[in-house]
């Protein structure tokens, strides 16, 4: 009898050890996850539909906050200009210092220092050309040039051609870039291949997919560790019991 409970209560312990520390892994991956992503990344409401079909009027967007030495052409950026009206606005970086880019080749596509650059995150449903009008910018050293994804409706550097800087804005400017559609839940937002080829390349994704696996994974040890304890000394009890009345 008194083996026999000794084994009961030995199992107990362990199950209960394995269950203490998987809720204790499982909280710090959870809580961990929280804090990194809070720290790294900002949500935006995107207002207008000069984003779109990459980005809807009315989605909650994740940026990542980096400074404005990472932005590279093709990032989707959340950018603050005096100039543009002092309020947080969402484009596409399509030239960096030093880019000329201009609009349209016979095909109908933007093109950087002379190569043209195919963007497949426009609606190209209607065949219509990359801006329904021709423009050609230098970009100066230190500033950005900004599109929309909606070429027809977006007040974008093709408005501010005949500013100070061209229609560019400054580095400093950059606040975050986007990474992912938040709500309603479209997921990452890819870096274009298009501009891989040019100096400078493309950005790297953001940590979100992993800070989101470190949050599930917390939540299944969380789980599984509340369940583990309570199976695992029921299960005893059933082949102590088993045991007995042989």
């Amino acid at each position: 009898m008194s083996g026999t409970g000794r084994k009961e209560d030995g199992r107990g312990r362990l199950g209960a050890m394995v269950s203490g520390l998987a809720v204790a892994v499982g909280c710090v991956l959870f809580l961990g996850g929280f804090v990194w992503a809070a720290v790294v990344y900002q949500p935006y409401t995107v207002p207008t539909d000069s984003m779109s079909p990459t980005v809807q009027p009315g989605d909650r967007v994740l940026a990542e906050r980096i400074d404005g030495a990472d932005v590279r052409r093709g990032d989707v950026v959340v950018f603050t200009d005096e100039v543009w009206g002092a309020t947080p606005m969402v484009k596409r970086v399509v030239g960096v210092g030093g880019d000329k880019v201009a609009c349209c080749d016979r095909e109908g596509r933007l093109t950087v220092n002379g190569t043209p650059v195919d963007e497949p995150y426009l609606d190209r449903a209607t065949k219509a050309p990359a801006s329904p009008q021709d423009f050609s910018a230098t970009v100066p050293q230190g500033q950005i040039f900004l599109l929309g994804d909606e070429r027809a409706t977006s007040l974008d550097s093709r408005v501010h051609l005949q500013d100070a800087g061209k229609g560019s804005v400054p580095l400093s400017a950059v606040q975050a870039r986007v990474d992912a559609v938040a709500w309603p839940m479209d997921g990452m937002i890819d870096r274009p291949s298009s501009f891989a080829a040019l100096p400078g390349g493309v950005s790297a994704a953001g940590p979100l997919p992993i800070q989101l696996g470190a949050i599930l994974v917390g939540v299944a040890l969380i789980l599984g560790g509340s369940v583990y304890a309570p199976v695992a000394a029921r299960l005893a009890r059933r082949r102590t019991a088993a045991g007995g009345a042989r």
